[in-house]
Formats: C-alpha cells, sequence, structure tokens
C-alpha cells in the first residue's frame, strides 16, 4: 500500500473519512495518528439549548422512587428532596458538570410526570418534547462526527453507544449516558464502567432500580458480566445471583443523580467468580476486571469494530495482554492497534460494511458536505437500521453483513442521488412497538427528500489538480473507494461524465462513484 492509502484507511477506521485536506496535509500514517490523539485529548459534552426536554405544565409531578405526587405551582421549581439516611452520590455523578448534560425544567430539580395523570393533549405534547428532543441529539451528534476535529473521540464514543447499549424514553438521562461514554471514551476502561452503572438510563434499563435485599433483580447484574465485560461462559448462574445482591440499593433519584441506598442494600457475605467476602457493586465490577477474559472480550470486540470482522488470535492475545497490563487504557490499546503492520493488511482493508451511521457522517465529511436540515438524514438512518439513541436491545446492533439486505441497499446505493441531485425516493419506515408513538400514520411515517446538501467542489478539484478530465473518474475513485474500482464500473463513469462542461462532469461522477455497491466499504 502507498502512504495515502495508509492514511485513508487510518481516516476511515480511527474516524468517518479523511477530506480533501487531510490528504494535502502531507501527513505519513505515524503522525497523523499522532494528530489524531492529539485533536481528541480534549472532552467536550454534547450540550445545547434544543437538547433540552421541559415537561408539560399543569400537571401532578412525582417522584421515580415514592410515587408520592409533588406539587408544581405555576413555574415554580420544587427544591430538590433530602437525601434518604444513608444515601451517598457517587463522586463520578457529582463531578459531572450537569448543567452541560440536561436543560430545561428537568435540568432545575423537576421529577417525572406520570403517564396516568396527563391529559391527552398534555401526552401529545409530552411524546412530541421527547421525539424533538431525541432528535436534536442525534443531529447535534451527526454534526459532530461529519465535522469535528476530534474524530478519534467521536468514533470510539460510538463503539461504546453500541457496546453500552441503552433504550430509555427519558432524553436527559440518555444525553447523560451519552455524555458520560463521551468523556471516558479514550480513558480507562475501570472508571468508564463504573461511571457507566451508576447513570440513572443504564440503572432503569436494566431494572436496577427494583434491585433490592431480600428482592433482586438480576438484569443488570447478567448484562454487565454478559454483554460489557466477560461473556457468555466466563461466569455461572450462581456469580450472576450474587452479583445482583452485591448491586442491590444502587438507584437514582428524582433528579437524575445517583443513589447508594444502605436501607435497601444486601449486606450479607456473598462468593461470587470464586472469591467470598461482603461485597458491595464496586467490588464486584473489580473482581470482574481482574479476570484476564475481561481483556480477551473487550480487546475482541474493539478489534471487531476497527479492524477487522473476524478476529485474528495471534493479534487479540498480545493486545488483550498489554490491555490489562495497561489498567485498561483504551488510548493505549488503539495505539497499538492502528500502529501494528497488520492493521494495514489487504485482509483488513476496504471489508468493513459501512452502519449507517458510519456511511451518512462519511459522506458529509470526505465531501465537506454542507446540510441544512438534518431531519431527514435522520430518517434515512432509521430506514437502513441504525436510530442513535434508539438500539433494538441490549446487545446493541450486530452490524456486519447484517446492515445489508435488498431494500436497504437499494437505499444505500440512491443515496447520493438523493443528497446531490434531489432524487424522488420517498421511503415509509416500519411500525416500531417500542417507538414514543407507535401507531404513526403511514404518511407521518414517511421520509422524503429535503436535506438541503451542498457539494463544494473546490476541495476535489485541489485534489485533482491538473489531471486531465479523462482520468479524473479513476483519480476520484482512488480517494472515495477503499477497494479498486473494477474496469467495467470505471467505464460506465466515464460514461456518464462525458459530454458535459468540468463542474457537472465532477459532480456526475462523484454521484456515480458514491452509488457504487464498493462505497459501502471502508
Amino acid at each position: 500500500m502507498t502512504s495515502t492509502q495508509q492514511l485513508q484507511h487510518l481516516y476511515w477506521r480511527a474516524g468517518f473519512g479523511p477530506r480533501p485536506q487531510d490528504l494535502a496535509a502531507g501527513l505519513n500514517p505515524r503522525k497523523a495518528l499522532r494528530q489524531l490523539f492529539h485533536d481528541s485529548e480534549k472532552f467536550e459534552p454534547l450540550a445545547g439549548p434544543a437538547l433540552s426536554y421541559a415537561e408539560p405544565q399543569g400537571a401532578v409531578m412525582t417522584d421515580p422512587n415514592s410515587m408520592k405526587p409533588l406539587p408544581v405551582p405555576g413555574g415554580q421549581m420544587p427544591a430538590d428532596p433530602p437525601a434518604p439516611a444513608g444515601a451517598s452520590v457517587a463522586p463520578v455523578a457529582s463531578m459531572r458538570p450537569r448543567a452541560a448534560f440536561r436543560g430545561g425544567s428537568l435540568a432545575a430539580g423537576v421529577p417525572r410526570l406520570r403517564r396516568a395523570d396527563l391529559t391527552p393533549e398534555q401526552r401529545k405534547m409530552q411524546n412530541q418534547g421527547i421525539r424533538e428532543a431525541f432528535a436534536n441529539m442525534s443531529t447535534a451528534w451527526m454534526d459532530r462526527m461529519a465535522a469535528s476535529s476530534a474524530q478519534l473521540r467521536e468514533k470510539m464514543t460510538l463503539f461504546w453507544h453500541g457496546h453500552f447499549a441503552c433504550r430509555v424514553r427519558q432524553p436527559d438521562n440518555a444525553l447523560s449516558l451519552h455524555n458520560t461514554t463521551r468523556q471516558y471514551a479514550l480513558g480507562k476502561f475501570p472508571e468508564l464502567l463504573l461511571a457507566v452503572s451508576r447513570e440513572p438510563a443504564m440503572l432503569q434499563f436494566l431494572n436496577n432500580q427494583q434491585n433490592r435485599k431480600e428482592h433482586p433483580n438480576e438484569n443488570f447484574a447478567r448484562e454487565v458480566m454478559e454483554l460489557f465485560t466477560l461473556g457468555r461462559g466466563n461466569y455461572t448462574e450462581t456469580d450472576v445471583k450474587e452479583a445482583a445482591r452485591a448491586f442491590t440499593g444502587w438507584g437514582y433519584d428524582g433528579q437524575g443523580n445517583f443513589r447508594f441506598r444502605e436501607r435497601e442494600h444486601d449486606a450479607g457475605s456473598k462468593t461470587f467468580l470464586g472469591r467470598t467476602g461482603n461485597f458491595t457493586g464496586e467490588d464486584v465490577l473489580r473482581i470482574i476486571l481482574e479476570q484476564p477474559a475481561a481483556a480477551t472480550f473487550l480487546t475482541t470486540k474493539i478489534y471487531r469494530f476497527f479492524v477487522n470482522e473476524v478476529p485474528n488470535p495471534a493479534h487479540i492475545e498480545p493486545l488483550a495482554a498489554a490491555f490489562r497490563h495497561s489498567g485498561y487504557d483504551v488510548a493505549d490499546l488503539l495505539e497499538r492497534m492502528f500502529s501494528a503492520d497488520w492493521f494495514f493488511e489487504p485482509a483488513n482493508v476496504g471489508t468493513h460494511i459501512k452502519s449507517p451511521v458510519e456511511l451518512l457522517a462519511g459522506l458529509r465529511r470526505t465531501l465537506n458536505l454542507r446540510i441544512d436540515n438534518g431531519q431527514p438524514l435522520l430518517g434515512y438512518q432509521r430506514a437502513l437500521g441504525q436510530t442513535l439513541f434508539q438500539p433494538p436491545n441490549v446487545a446493541g446492533w450486530p452490524g456486519g453483513r447484517n446492515w445489508i439486505d435488498s431494500s436497504s441497499l437499494l437505499l444505500r446505493l440512491q443515496l447520493p442521488a438523493i443528497l446531490f441531485k434531489n432524487a424522488e425516493f420517498a421511503v415509509a419506515l416500519k411500525q416500531d412497538e417500542n417507538d414514543i408513538a407507535p401507531n404513526q400514520t403511514r404518511a407521518e411515517r414517511t421520509v422524503r427528500p429535503g436535506a438541503g446538501a451542498h457539494l463544494p467542489l473546490g476541495p476535489l478539484q485541489q485534489l485533482l489538480g491538473a489531471t486531465p478530465a479523462a482520468r479524473q473518474p479513476e483519480q476520484l475513485s482512488t480517494f472515495l473507494l477503499q477497494v479498486p474500482i473494477r474496469p467495467e464500473n470505471l467505464q460506465l463513469v466515464q460514461q456518464a461524465a462525458a459530454r458535459q462542461e468540468p463542474a457537472e462532469a465532477l459532480r456526475t461522477t462523484l454521484v456515480s462513484l458514491l452509488s457504487l455497491p464498493e462505497y459501502q466499504l471502508a
């Protein structure tokens, strides 16, 4: 591979693709990798007024733990309730700049409305507000993926978004979980795991809010081991039961703060993964990460996301050992992975099927595309099978070949024409019983073109330089495609752009190349 080809491969795997200006910077792959890490050092939470959510006014508010009604005078916010005896706020939660994570009335400390107390009109307003908040969160994140220089942090946050898959109705809790994974995305995994385990969204989604002594709920403990740390076969059903006892008392209050409720915690002796003691939830997480299987499980999953769907044991074993030795330092693992000679081997290049998010973010980034309205893109994202903040289940999106079927491939191939030529292609989204408002009409579920895409040709023209018009399709294919273009496809692209004035020929060439099946690979 040439140095340019290695750069393109690195930018696609560690981010959302190279821009023409990235290739013109003259960096070699090693320097580009250092730059990627440097640009991703700073943590910036996803925040803004449009991401805020406020409950409809004029209804009874309830505490999610006691379910006792709390009166809400007109426009006046109730004071935070006192912490129960023995309760403590986790250091992770207290360190967070809450104003950056939440907004609207919920940020001021208002408990949630009980759905049964809403009028039909208030319920409709609530559903609309929740939908808008999630749509704005997703749009804001897609903008970051496409435009941010912190590409590695964005890509790793997307990985954790699927790894710690969580689907809740409350936008503020979902955003808080997102910003926690964003903050610790490139740090030490034990810190990330503890922070995620204390997030209200995760505690609610996996039912740990109902986990109390004498009545343990095993859901959270099971998924922590099966999906987040160890994988099946590395723990027993007894370990699940004992871990669930350790997590009793872990919950959150009406303001979305983690609370440890000592009176609901099982303080008895527990035997977990071969060790016995009066273990707490923190102890369980620590013991889990002492198991060699945890480093292997996590390394394998990260390898499959960034390198190849088929793990190579000769690569995994030394990576996992180094990962564990480093204290589960994610940045160190990624640096070892991206700087290895085998990362650039042919078997790992152009073999990754882009997820819908990678496809859409990559189109925008590599072409410096400006979008007037990101909402239609969210509809296409959903039609292709990946809606941010709404994973199909706790296992997340399956990925790989699961992204492609006959209907999704057709939409993928027509997306460039939809974006750049305003082609007519309306998509009626499927009903989803987990939707906030599942009983929408077909017209309400139909997505039509209207993103308002603006494609600047200047960066691409600079990339082409003095390349003759006849050779421009081949030159552009080496930039846009991570696999060599087939001769018959190149001929079709050349024919489509023939006898057009230069700017239109370039635009036609772009659409033709982006509409090839090869563009679905990175």
